[in-house]
């Protein structure tokens, strides 16, 4: 009963935080440090100790280094011309499929993630351009918003992923092996997208009527070159990860310098693109770091309030089937994801997730994927859904309509996770083969 009252208490706490609207992390630190002094009397200056290690163990791991190079990395695709030419591209390739233009959201928001690791860059660099030109012709705004939401919640998959970096920081675990495992389910998923969208476009012609120039084979051909830039980023990125040449953090600087010869090479390199691009990468990156260094003070004292050996030893008495404890934390992820972020939902629940996890047996990097595509479901659940205001913003239209056109989206990345839970080798089949287990 003690080991409840401390769990109810501690939610109560990060309610009544987050309730005020204080920033993530100051949340973290203020339930952190309530709970220790309130509920087992520590001392101020023993917190203190204990925290001042934490801050540099947390924030100086080597592994972290990618995720700033990613994010500049994405953030100078943002402010040149690669999505411009990613839907120039796409665009003769999917005339011929039931949906047309529709499947560019998704297959665009796919080669996009490749190389970005971020959900809200794909879903603003893709977003920007498919939605305008999809409204000019007439699309579905409810498939148009929603297959963008979904589709751009891909950053956080397909690898490399920033999500992921901190889950296999956090979890010890190899991250070349998650960016691998993520590579199917994220193709699956999107595959899921787009079979969504041939259905509805065969059973409603009207959501996606015809372009009255049909484009020609040389059309086709030449569209291809527009795809060049992304696919030699995505080529040297993550092979330079796979083969073994770089580790995901030397991978992100080479992308990085990739990503910048490319922009010079095509004259879209000017002072205002690189100044802008890392001044925006520092910002999210020192917000990212912050919340990394509460939410290891935060694991620290759920172990001091035994809070995590209590609420596994608790689940474990239900002697709930491996199955049974996958749904109860699918629901426990969805409902976290209506008032938190990726990364915090991520740091926030581990220490109590993770232990439960391996004690059924399941295997922590088949978890890490699973983990992700609960974080993809966050981002586009209301009310606190970014992909969904990223679209609101991109378009102006009320964060309600733009919820419900992703609903199917939502189900159709639920079905996701159900077809990786019943065939775990769905993600384990490609590390296995490349790392030789």
């Amino acid at each position: 009963m003690e080991s409840l009252f401390i769990a109810f208490v501690v939610l109560l706490l990060v309610m009544f935080y987050l309730g005020l609207g204080v920033w993530v992390f100051a949340g973290l630190l203020l339930v952190s440090t309530t709970g220790l002094v309130f509920l087992i009397d520590m001392p101020l200056q023993r917190i203190g100790t204990i925290m001042a290690p934490l801050v540099i163990r947390s924030a100086t791991s080597w592994e972290l280094s990618a995720i700033p190079m990613f994010i500049w990395m994405g953030e100078i695709m943002l402010r040149t011309d690669i999505s411009d030419r990613l839907f120039r591209g796409l665009s003769p390739l999917t005339y011929h499929l039931p949906g047309r233009l529709l499947h560019t959201n998704i297959i665009g928001s796919a080669l996009f993630a490749a190389v970005s690791g971020s959900s809200a860059a794909t879903t603003a660099t893709v977003g920007k351009i498919t939605t305008t030109e999809l409204e000019k012709r007439n699309y579905s705004k409810s498939l148009t918003y929603g297959s963008l939401a979904g589709a751009g919640s891909l950053g956080l998959l397909i690898p490399p992923s920033i999500v992921m970096i901190v889950y296999g920081v956090l979890a010890e675990v190899s991250i070349s092996r998650l960016f691998a495992a993520g590579v199917i389910p994220g193709m699956m998923i999107a595959g899921l997208y787009s079979g969504y969208v041939v259905v509805v476009s065969l059973i409603k012609p009207e959501v996606a009527p015809a372009d009255r120039e049909r484009p020609s084979v040389k059309d086709t051909l030449f569209s291809l070159l527009d795809l060049i830039p992304i696919g030699i980023l995505i080529f040297i990125v993550l092979g330079a990860i796979y083969s073994g040449i770089a580790t995901p953090s030397e991978a992100a600087a080479v992308g990085v310098t990739a990503t910048m010869l490319l922009s010079f090479l095509t004259r879209q390199l000017s002072k205002d693109v690189f100044f802008e691009s890392l001044v925006s990468s520092v910002h999210t990156s020192c917000m990212i770091a912050v919340i990394l260094i509460a939410a290891a003070f935060l694991s620290t004292a759920m172990g001091f309030l035994h809070l995590p050996q209590d609420v596994a030893n608790a689940i474990s008495s239900l002697e709930l089937s491996p199955l049974g404890l996958i749904l109860i934390l699918a629901v426990f992820y969805v409902l976290l994801g209506m008032f938190l972020e990726g990364i915090s939902i991520t740091v926030m629940s581990l220490p109590i997730t993770l232990p439960l996890i391996l004690a059924a047996g399941f295997d922590p990097i088949w978890f890490g994927v699973f983990l992700v595509i609960m974080v993809e479901l966050a981002q586009i659940t209301p009310p606190i859904g970014f992909n969904l205001f990223i679209i609101q913003g991109l378009t102006g239209t009320p964060i309600m309509k733009v919820a419900a056109a992703s609903a199917p989206f939502f189900v159709l990345m639920c079905l996701g996770a159900l077809l990786l839970t019943l065939f775990p080798q769905i993600a384990l089949w490609l590390p296995d083969l490349l790392f030789n287990k």
